[in-house]
């Protein structure tokens, strides 16, 4: 057991040392203006590098995977029944499609559906 101890301590050690070793012979500058501009080709950009990001893009693009998601719980649904009593898959199934519908109709009603506000 204490040996175990002693490498494991030993291993500790030797990973320490190494890393404050590469740390302190790494040559890294934090102001350096090549890396901190971007890379087009090996030219200068010609303009902004950094435009805005549209945040109506990103919540489309997320309702999208969150549908996309949906369609995927869904298809097993037809796979299934036949295997199962129709009454109860009746029931989960219309429960589902209720609740992807008023998720449809909160998106419609908060104006997220339409690409130009």
């Amino acid at each position: 057991m204490i040996i175990l101890m002693m490498l494991s301590l030993m291993m500790i050690f030797i990973s320490n040392l190494l890393m404050m070793i590469s740390f302190i012979m790494s040559k890294k500058s934090l102001l350096d203006r090549e890396k901190c501009s971007p890379f087009e080709c090996g030219f200068d950009p010609k303009c902004l590098a950094r435009i805005p990001f549209s945040l109506h893009f990103f919540l489309i693009s997320t309702i999208f995977l969150i549908f996309d998601v949906e369609i995927v719980l869904i298809l097993p649904m037809i796979i299934t029944f036949k295997m199962t009593n129709f009454i109860i898959w009746f029931k989960t199934s219309f429960f589902f499609i209720i609740m992807l519908l008023i998720g449809l109709y909160h998106e419609w009603n908060q104006n997220m559906l339409n690409w130009i506000n």
